[in-house]
């Protein structure tokens, strides 16, 4: 008999997507989060794709903003060695914009969006401390 990891966590989610009025695509994800009141996501898209794409970003939402509230980390807080220095550490830095924008063609809606700082001054940050020892912990270094 095989052995079962007891640390396993299992969660189903159920996607439903269904053609509504005007040609849209409804999306109903069900997912499995504590608070009765965020069970289902209900989300409109142009295709079926689309509506998916939306409800499964509004579940990362939900579980980037859970992971970030667990580690109850405050914002301004430097760890210091005994000698004073500040200790530096790995960050998960995730930064998403969404957003609507009227544009001549798509080039000019990606490039309008480029320019600016709006994408910065407009986004939403999540930042989760992560462990050096994390696998693939190296493919988050973007800057490095």
């Amino acid at each position: 008999m095989p052995e079962t990891n007891q640390n396993l966590i299992s969660e189903n989610l159920s996607i439903a997507v269904t053609l509504a009025n005007k040609g849209y695509y409804l999306c109903q994800l069900s997912n499995p989060l504590q608070d009765p009141s965020q069970n289902t996501i209900h989300c409109y898209g142009q295709t079926q794709e689309h509506a998916i794409a939306i409800a499964l970003e509004q579940l990362a939402d939900r579980y980037r903003q859970i992971a970030e509230d667990k580690q109850n980390v405050d914002m301004l807080t430097v760890e210091r060695s005994p000698d004073g220095e500040a200790i530096s550490k790995l960050y998960h830095v995730i930064l998403h914009f969404e957003c609507t924008i009227d544009a001549e063609s798509k080039f000019e809606a990606m490039h309008d969006t480029i320019m600016g700082n709006t994408v910065v001054e407009n986004g939403k940050i999540t930042v989760i401390g992560v462990s050096e020892d994390l696998p693939f912990a190296d493919i988050l270094e973007l800057g490095a």
